[in-house]
């Protein structure tokens, strides 16, 4: 058995004391939802996994991908659901006249 060596971790800890591994980020064919969304999110933003491997890996587009991103880090994991996308989008800025 040859080990791969690499400069990346093996693991993370996310800001709520979660360690978080590659076994934990979901298949390659799995079902979109906010919480395995938020993971690939995490693994990302953490180091545990490239931007370029997780769009390569899950078949993603770079705008969706960082729209992902921008949801998690402006309004949460929340953000994520697809029955919250109208309301997170966009945020509306009052122009004053």
């Amino acid at each position: 058995m040859f080990i791969r060596k690499s400069t990346r971790p093996r693991t993370i800890t996310l800001p709520d004391g979660t360690i978080l591994s590659m076994a934990d980020l979901p298949a390659d064919d799995t079902r979109w939802v906010a919480s395995r969304k938020a993971t690939v999110v995490n693994a990302v933003l953490g180091g545990l996994l490239t931007r370029e491997n997780a769009i390569t890996r899950y078949s993603l587009t770079e705008e969706e991908f960082d729209s992902w991103v921008l949801a998690v880090e402006r309004h949460g994991k929340s953000a994520l659901k697809v029955t919250a996308l109208q309301k997170y989008r966009h945020v509306k800025v009052e122009r004053q006249e």
